[in-house]
């Protein structure tokens, strides 16, 4: 049997399901970019936005569309005739998972359960699915998640993303499917929506708000740019190996009250805005990537540091202000009163 587990891609085509959100519109960027024939798939969410995709509106193709729903799914897929499919479509706030699970049990599992079922009648010759360290659970003081920690999620975000990589492994094992799962760390960059913790950090120190802080802000996450993420899908896309499993990071972790105050002396503001807020539950201490396996078998390398991604991400939301404001609305504003409750 051949070593080689690249795919041919004379004329590349991607599916890509989610690619109107925060992460599969930078993906999608990149993708046309680097010369791919791509055809998004999105159901249009309050998190998918086409305005994260202006400007490709002439080299690209756009089906609105959801992945729990097989025949939509199956139409676009024979219209687009890819060679690969990236899986970002999923509900992903774990604090909209506190509020209302269903939806990602629903999107996270059933949707990706269908969107398999669809690629292997298509015969896709490689899916990435994107899942999340979070699946891991929450880390002590020292160690790192690798791949072959135990899957112990304690949000019902997560446990519907551990379940998601269970059907995708299952598929990979039972019917030889060439999937392959991504795990990666906390990304930030343009396009993130309003309610994750870096951009609503910005965009209230901007205004000259309270910046609200769960608990007392000591949680440590692993945070990689956007840009890197997108690198590290490319290199499972032309050279992973179906099958496995690589978690993504940067080596790069950071407690939230120090994120905090690295926005805050960067936007020139005074920490007095900060307001510690009561702590969601379950709030995982610590998030920590162990990334060696994708960097010794695929030759992928975060190159953003933290401090160059902060400014390019703080530059990017004061200079599309309207994206931001168009956002921050309604709905929005409802559950951002609903969930940020001051400390008692």
């Amino acid at each position: 049997m051949s070593t080689d587990h690249r795919i041919a891609m004379e004329q590349p085509g991607l599916f890509v399901t989610g690619g109107a959100g925060f992460i599969g519109s930078n993906f999608v960027r990149m993708a046309v970019e680097r010369g791919y024939n791509v055809m998004v798939f999105d159901a249009l969410t309050y998190a998918g936005n086409m305005e994260n995709l202006a400007g490709l509106e002439e080299r690209i193709r756009f089906i609105r569309g959801d992945i729990c729903d097989a025949a939509s799914v199956r139409n676009a897929l024979r219209e687009a005739e890819p060679h690969a499919v990236v899986h970002f479509a999923a509900e992903s706030h774990v604090d909209r998972s506190i509020l209302g699970p269903k939806i990602f049990t629903e999107t996270n599992v059933l949707g990706t359960h269908v969107l398999l079922e669809e690629c292997r009648q298509a015969g896709i010759e490689r899916f990435i699915h994107i899942s999340t360290d979070e699946v891991y659970g929450s880390l002590g003081n020292t160690g790192l998640f690798t791949e072959e920690s135990p899957l112990n999620p304690t949000s019902p975000y997560a446990a519907s993303k551990a379940a998601s990589d269970l059907v995708v492994q299952s598929y990979a094992k039972t019917y030889d499917f060439p999937a392959i799962i991504l795990r990666c760390s906390n990304n930030y960059g343009p396009f993130q929506f309003p309610e994750k913790l870096i951009p609503l950090m910005i965009i209230k120190a901007s205004n000259d708000e309270e910046l609200p802080v769960y608990g007392d802000g000591q949680n440590v996450r692993d945070w990689i740019f956007v840009g890197d993420y997108g690198s590290a899908i490319f290199q499972a896309i032309e050279h992973g190996i179906p099958g496995e499993v690589y978690n993504v990071g940067s080596n790069n972790e950071w407690k939230n009250i120090d994120i905090v105050r690295l926005i805050l002396e960067e936007m020139h503001k005074p920490f007095s805005l900060v307001t510690f807020v009561k702590d969601r539950p379950a709030h995982d201490r610590r998030y920590a990537i162990d990334s060696s396996k994708i960097q010794r078998d695929l030759g992928w390398r975060a190159e953003t540091s933290f401090e160059k991604g902060i400014r390019q991400t703080i530059e990017w939301y004061m200079t599309h202000r309207q994206w931001w404001k168009n956002i921050m609305t309604g709905e929005y504003l409802e559950y951002y009163q609903k969930n940020y409750e001051p400390k008692r």
